[in-house]
């Protein structure tokens, strides 16, 4: 049965090409990105300078309908619109269309979007899902490396919109640089754009919401840090094509920011724009720094989540310094998980990706209640074979090494909370699932 419904869906998808690959108004999108109780963001990407809104309506109340304010698109920010639907109530579905310079622009998929629960002080915390997963290679062959075309099996993601997941959390290496992109603000720019137009994403860009932090790859070059020349642009680029809540701490530049789901918080931190050089041989050596560091135990020691989920691009727990992962930073690595301990903060959970395989390690620790990694890798990006990858903290059965995507459950009463990982490959078949429930992890 799945196999024919994601026949189907492709179908769709080469009709959707046909049909609409000459739109003269649209890019790509619509695309959703934060939610809240109050007001939800509209992401829009158009061919040329547009004037762009949002129409929408309550699912039980077409009649009423309500409208964003218009955004004319430009050049200057690859005319991409951020749309805000602020005539919203709590835990509503709506359905909306967008309006390009007076023209609703027909999409041949729903477009739905969903503002978050008032469920404080009334009822237990609601149940939600969420997909997520990194490495999102979309090939380009006139400026791909030769040969075998590294990224493929683009059906991934309508496999993804397949399971209805609430949001998604990309976990970093979204967009794949090149060399031919990464000098130049017009290169970064054409790149997002030739990812975000992928005829397959736009199905799930229309009706799940979307968050999203970087790694090295919608970063700078290759295993980049706070050296890259063109930080400052890849960042501005990264602000243009996402819809986070927030980007940067402190008033500092950076990805840095949180949103809450339900009863959960999401903690998304940057791993790049303050990450020291790996070839410095003097000086303090840091992925995070110390007012990044500061900023999450604050939040942490703050929150009553039953699970605090940590997104950061690499690997954290793996304690084998290899692939860029935190074990090579021993001084900060320490700093931070001795932090979550003294503080007595429960319920962390790390959330990955960058390595091209999944995993979920575990780390015991005396005295307290295990902390887990969630790698999760590749969407689409080539994957590697890591059989003999060096991770004692591996989980026996958790290592895929082919592309895949999770889905996450949050269910059960307040206080009770299961958080379930569930793992697909391309085509939505479940490889495995694991559970963990709220009070194993604490103290």
């Amino acid at each position: 049965m799945k196999k024919i419904q994601l026949f189907f869906t492709i179908l769709f998808v080469f009709s959707f090409i046909s049909i609409y690959g000459q739109n003269d108004l649209l890019q790509s999108g619509p695309m959703l990105g934060y939610s809240t109780m109050r007001e939800v963001l509209i992401w829009v990407q158009t061919k040329k300078e547009a004037d762009v809104k949002v129409v929408y309506w309550h699912i039980y109340d077409k009649k009423k309908k309500h409208e964003t304010s218009s955004v004319h698109t430009n050049k200057e920010d690859a005319f991409t619109a951020k749309l805000i639907a602020d005539e919203v109530e709590p835990g509503n579905t709506y359905e909306y269309e967008v309006v390009i310079n007076g023209k609703v622009v027909e999409r041949p998929y729903p477009l739905r979007f969903k503002t978050q629960k008032l469920w404080q002080w009334r009822e237990d915390p609601p149940n939600f899902s969420f997909a997520t997963g990194s490495g999102a290679f979309i090939n380009q062959k006139q400026y791909d490396r030769p040969g075998k075309p590294y990224g493929g099996d683009y059906e991934i993601f309508l496999s993804i919109n397949d399971k209805q997941p609430d949001f998604m959390l990309w976990l970093g290496d979204n967009f794949y640089l090149r060399e031919v992109d990464w000098n130049s603000r017009t290169g970064i720019l054409k790149r997002f754009t030739h990812g975000r137009s992928l005829a397959e994403l736009q199905p799930l860009l229309g009706s799940t919401h979307h968050y999203a932090i970087w790694d090295d790859h919608d970063f700078g070059p290759n295993n980049s840090d706070r050296g890259f020349w063109n930080k400052e642009t890849t960042l501005e680029a990264f602000k243009l094509f996402w819809g986070n809540p927030s980007y940067g701490i402190n008033g500092k530049p950076g990805t840095t920011t949180m949103f809450t789901w339900g009863d959960v918080d999401f903690f998304l931190l940057d791993n790049r724009y303050y990450r020291s050089p790996d070839r410095r041989k003097f000086g303090k050596r840091q992925i995070l720094g110390d007012e990044q560091i500061e900023w999450l135990i604050d939040n942490l020691a703050t929150s009553h989540a039953p699970f605090k989920i940590i997104a950061i691009g690499g690997q954290v727990l793996n304690p084998t310094p290899t692939e860029e992962n935190y074990s090579g930073y021993p001084v900060e690595k320490t700093k931070l998980l001795k932090l979550i301990e003294q503080e007595g903060i429960n319920g962390v959970i790390f959330l990955t990706g960058d390595v091209h395989r999944t995993e979920i390690s575990k780390l015991e620790r005396r005295g307290t209640y295990p902390l887990y990694d969630f790698t999760i890798s590749p969407f689409t990006s080539g994957p590697t074979s890591f059989k003999n990858a060096p991770n004692r903290l591996r989980i026996d059965g958790t290592l895929v090494e082919k592309r895949n995507f999770a889905i996450f459950e949050v269910t059960g009463p307040r206080k009770n909370r299961n958080l379930t990982c569930t793992v697909y490959d391309k085509d939505g078949n479940k490889i495995f699932s694991y559970t963990l429930n709220e009070n194993e992890l604490r103290d």
